[in-house]
């Protein structure tokens, strides 16, 4: 599996973690909602369940359980600053569709199985 930070992205996360004093990396995911079908999920990781699937860039483990794996394999998570809004951006290959704001996506299922 491949999942990538922007340099951006590690830092951010670094600091977050760092400032909330616990956490082993970043947990990604997804839900079923949003305007396009599937939401990102993205939270501090504390643990890594037998269901996980562990992938490592620029120092940073990140933690997906493997059901999402085939929604975001090849995704590239970056860190974006504008104006006074700052928020993750997601570069995923597998999104045959985004919703205008960017936090959520849609996939043809019958490629992303």
């Amino acid at each position: 599996m491949s999942i990538t930070l922007t340099a951006s992205a590690a830092r951010q996360i670094t600091a977050h973690i760092k400032k909330r004093g616990e956490g082993i990396g970043l947990r990604l995911g997804v839900k079923t909602t949003g305007c396009s079908g599937f939401a990102y999920v993205v939270d501090v990781a504390d643990h890594i369940s037998s269901d996980d699937v562990l992938v490592e860039d620029r120092g940073i483990k990140i933690v997906v359980n493997s059901e999402h794996v085939p929604l975001l394999e090849g995704t590239e998570i970056d860190f974006v600053r504008q104006g006074l809004n700052n928020s993750f951006r997601f570069r995923n290959p597998n999104a045959s569709g985004e919703c205008g704001c960017g936090e959520s996506f849609s996939v043809d299922t019958h490629e992303a199985r």
